[in-house]
């Protein structure tokens, strides 16, 4: 929402503040259509030569999350620790029930009470995972830290490929506006003979596209982009608690310390307090 009314407030004191100075706005609509066509057609073509189709696809999502905001609320954190809770108590009790969880986890009694997190397969792979590679006796510590450094890293790269599409867009629109307005210039110079007036309304018409480029660039593209990076990266760290949750069970730490200092990995706007977690572990048991 947020996002929306940023672009408003944009495009209401950029366009208020031109009229308001005097100036028309019929020389830029007239020539939008067309300055338009040349920019947007080039960003996108540029966009589907340096993407392929996963890509493409991810990006388009990212326009949405971008609007929505990051996925994970502040109670799907507190679920996390409740779950992950639950499976380091039945993994040091009893690690042969654990096996049915983890094996099949869409089908699982533990996953079915935290239904968001049973249906997102990044963190449930993570979970599964790991805690299958800790009942093979893996208990290198830093040695499984370091395999889960790697995977969330390469997660995060993949996550982010959205936001550096759009980087590059708008890292390209001023020079693409510069090309609609050369081509404008172009157009301009070929009608010479015609009367002031008219050659005046022809070259504000190519200005637009320089105009249009650095707007989009500097006013929508680039804070979009800059809006899903950091909704990836907030989202991101819904996963990096699984690791410190994880790595702190591996140092033999009780399992309410486990989810402690998960807890104190949580983004400040989404951590739950101390007591509202012990009650839900408790609510849990």
């Amino acid at each position: 929402m947020l996002s929306v009314i940023g672009l408003i407030v944009t495009l209401v004191m950029v366009f208020g503040g031109y009229v308001i100075a005097g100036g028309k706005l019929g020389i830029i609509l007239h020539s939008l259509p067309y300055e338009m066509m040349m920019i947007g057609g080039a960003a996108i073509g540029a966009f589907l030569v340096g993407n392929d189709m996963s890509r493409i696809k991810h990006t388009m999502g990212d326009f949405g999350a971008a609007l929505a905001g990051p996925k994970w609320k502040k109670q799907d954190y507190q679920d996390l620790l409740c779950l992950m809770h639950e499976m380091i108590m039945m993994l040091r009790e009893s690690p042969v029930d654990i096996e049915t969880h983890i094996e099949d986890p869409m089908n699982s009694a533990m996953f079915a009470k935290f239904p968001r997190i049973q249906n997102d397969k990044a963190a449930v792979d993570i979970l599964c995972d790991t805690i299958r590679s800790m009942m093979m006796n893996f208990d290198d510590v830093h040695q499984v830290e370091e395999l889960l450094e790697k995977q969330l890293e390469a997660m995060k790269e993949e996550r982010l490929h959205g936001a550096h599409a759009v980087n590059a867009i708008a890292d390209a629109l001023p020079a693409l506006g510069i090309v609609a307005a050369v081509l404008g210039v172009i157009k301009t110079m070929a009608s010479i003979d015609k009367p002031p007036e008219i050659l005046g309304k022809m070259i504000g018409g190519a200005l637009v596209g320089t105009f249009l480029g650095v707007f989009l660039a500097y006013s929508v593209f680039g804070p979009l982009g800059t809006r899903i990076e950091a909704v990836r990266e907030e989202e991101h760290a819904f996963y990096e608690l699984i690791r410190e949750v994880l790595v702190s069970s591996l140092h033999k730490h009780a399992p309410n310390i486990c989810v402690e200092v998960g807890r104190r990995h949580v983004p400040t706007a989404m951590r739950p307090s101390f007591n509202d977690l012990e009650q839900a572990l408790r609510s849990a048991a």
